[in-house]
């Protein structure tokens, strides 16, 4: 089994905001008074008198959806029913930029995880461990180890949040929250301007306003490193 660091995957589920419903009905009612909005007290009230504990399983990057739909599918056909419950992949709706426009699409919050209610049995246990694309579960040493009530929260509050923003919008309602943007590009990342009068010319990105899809890069004017604020549109990363 493999041997995680529960800090690192807690850290990202504290500041993160979007994604999944859970199994119960109780998930959907959240913050019907502001659209989108669920809170800690919410989700924390939905959890209770539920079966099982909450793992995080390892799984090969790329995987996550992959793992989710096998595990799903073993539950019935192995009949594990009354000891796996729920398997839920940390995602978030972000903006993104593609060919020059904005995109609001979901993506894997935490690549290479995956949270699962079960009761851990050895049966339940080999289920889980043997579907294709898990390469273990979180925890010290050789045994499996639940996430707090706390650390459930804090992961499960912004998937709930993301589904009730998800709902409100279809409906034609406002929603309270505000995805994030998503760059392409990064501080650091070489890249090559495009466009008059700099075109051909390379430079580096020193700072990212996602939102407007503006860079700020350094290059080399008259022999001196210069910024430059350019938009998305007149440059091209470096392969």
């Amino acid at each position: 089994m493999a041997e995680e660091n529960l800090e690192d995957i807690k850290d990202a589920s504290d500041t993160e905001n979007t994604a999944v419903l859970s199994d119960t009905d109780q998930s959907s009612s959240a913050s019907e008074s502001v659209p989108g909005v669920v809170t800690k007290d919410e989700v924390r009230a939905s959890l209770q008198g539920l079966d099982g504990k909450w793992y995080v399983l390892h799984t090969f990057s790329g995987y996550e959806k992959r793992v989710k739909q096998d595990i799903e599918s073993r539950i019935h056909s192995m009949n594990m029913e009354d000891y796996i419950f729920q398997v839920e992949v940390p995602t978030e709706e972000v903006f993104e930029v593609r060919r020059g426009q904005r995109k609001l699409v979901s993506r894997v919050r935490i690549p290479g995880y995956v949270v699962i209610r079960m009761d851990l049995t050895d049966e339940s246990w080999r289920v889980v461990q043997s579907t294709n694309g898990v390469t273990g579960f979180v925890g010290n040493g050789i045994d499996p180890v639940p996430l707090r009530e706390d650390e459930v929260v804090n992961m499960l509050t912004p998937m709930m949040e993301a589904a009730a923003a998800a709902t409100a919008r279809k409906a034609g309602l406002p929603t309270a929250t505000k995805p994030e943007f998503v760059s392409p590009y990064h501080v650091g990342d070489h890249v090559e301007l495009i466009s008059a009068p700099w075109a051909g010319m390379p430079a580096t990105v020193s700072a990212v306003d996602a939102e407007n899809q503006r860079l700020t890069v350094l290059m080399m004017l008259v022999g001196q490193e210069a910024p430059v604020e350019v938009s998305f549109a007149q440059v091209r990363k470096d392969e």
